[in-house]
């Protein structure tokens, strides 16, 4: 059987008989993997930690035919462990996980940029902007809108999702993919503060000293409505939402 090493970040895991994981994984070269980690769940195992949700690792896999198998594991960045007494940035990193699970659909097939944003976005909730800290909220939001617009669910920030008029726009539709403008808005569009569009902008854009002092207010708007957008266009929208604060 071949044998190969990749950079991966572990998403989920879940039992296999009594001593065994399915893990899944978004890999540096590979896309999104799904393996066998053997013996993981005896005590006397050294892998188990390594491969928990949000940990960045080194491994060294067996191709198989349904089921690769991972077979050496060494640990890069155990961001869960730096985030078990937060709950905050805890549900915000199951969010971000689930958003590429959901996003990168086939296995085997690259998604360098998903992964390097993933990578980005849980190390921003662990050790902070390049410009210092910041909301877990406001990182989530930020990471929602690059991987939805990576994947081909841009959010209508800049210019009407409707017409393409530049703005922002002061109105909100998630049906119509995002702000649209006066003349375009559906009913039941729902008005958006200037000072929010340009925020969303910032967040889109990584403009992190834009973002230094936003009112809590303006980022819980925004994060509203990018969740309102992802839930209208992504098929099922994403469960873990429900968990944040």
């Amino acid at each position: 059987m071949a044998t190969y090493n990749d950079e991966a970040i572990v998403l989920r895991t879940h039992r296999l008989g009594e001593a065994d994981r399915i893990v899944t994984v978004i890999s540096r070269a590979h896309g999104k993997l799904r393996g066998v980690a053997k013996g993981v769940r005896r005590t006397s195992s050294k892998l188990g930690a390594r491969l928990e949700p949000f940990a960045l690792v080194d491994l060294q896999i067996i191709e198989g035919r349904s089921l690769d198998i991972f077979t050496q594991v060494v640990s890069r960045q155990l961001y869960g462990k730096a985030m078990l007494d937060d709950y905050a940035r805890y549900t915000a990193a199951e969010v971000m996980v689930e958003m590429v699970d959901k996003l990168v659909p086939e296995e085997r097939i690259p998604a360098l940029q998903q992964y390097h944003l993933l990578a980005g976005g849980l190390h921003t909730l662990v050790t902070g902007t390049t410009d210092g800290p910041r909301p877990s909220t406001m990182i989530l939001t930020s990471y929602l809108l690059r991987s939805a617009a990576i994947a081909g669910y841009a959010m209508a920030i800049a210019d009407c999702a409707a017409c393409g008029a530049r703005g922002p726009h002061p109105w909100f539709h998630a049906a119509a993919g995002g702000l649209v403008c006066a003349n375009c808005k559906p009913l039941g569009s729902a008005a958006v503060a200037g000072a929010t569009a340009h925020y969303l902008i910032a967040l889109l854009t990584g403009d992190w000293p834009a973002t230094a002092e936003v009112p809590a207010n303006r980022v819980a708007e925004a994060a509203g409505l990018v969740r309102a957008f992802l839930t209208w266009h992504l098929d099922r929208g994403l469960s873990s939402l429900r968990h944040l604060e």
